[in-house]
């Protein structure tokens, strides 16, 4: 398996969506903003996080992404598959012709290794990152309460209650 800036992408977008779509619908404009990911390339993957059901979009004043469903029932695995990305790590992309139009001595191997990356992804939810990133910036925070080395307002701005603050129109 190679997984591409197409899933890795698709996957932190996600999860932004999921931190931020609390207040309101959150725009393709502010993700790319955020996490440094071209907003052509972001469209891109919404029209299909779209077409598979994980997003549903508002149009107008006002309008962005939303989750179409909690975040605890999207899976890792599902936000990959949704973007076309293949768990497997065969050669042969699980053809079986990987050796001279033959299957190899290894191709079980690597496609039982390829369903053990799709179960541990499939077993991931969005809402479990989002638990764990909380973890991490508590920790953080925590730390920089006794230590006073890290600014712990840069930790809280991802789970602030607040809309992000739109960059063109200073919202």
């Amino acid at each position: 398996m190679r997984l591409t800036t197409k899933g890795r992408y698709a996957v932190t977008a996600m999860l932004d969506l999921a931190i931020n779509q609390h207040t309101r619908p959150v725009t393709l404009h502010d993700i790319a903003s955020n996490q440094e990911i071209s907003l052509s390339y972001l469209e891109q993957l919404f029209a299909r996080l779209r077409k598979s059901g994980l997003v549903k979009g508002t149009r107008g004043p006002g309008g962005g992404y939303r989750l179409a469903r909690e975040p605890v029932e999207i899976s890792i695995a599902d936000i990959i598959t949704s973007v076309d990305e293949r768990i497997d790590i065969t050669r042969c992309a699980g053809r079986e012709d990987c050796h001279d139009g033959e299957r190899c001595l290894t191709h079980e191997l690597w496609a039982d290794l390829s369903d053990k990356i799709f179960q541990f992804l499939d077993e991931i939810s969005l809402g479990e990152l989002i638990d764990r990133e909380r973890s991490r910036v508590d920790a953080l925070t925590a730390k920089a309460d006794s230590s006073n080395d890290y600014d712990s307002r840069a930790a809280r701005v991802v789970f602030d209650s607040k809309p992000p603050v739109s960059r063109r129109t200073g919202t």
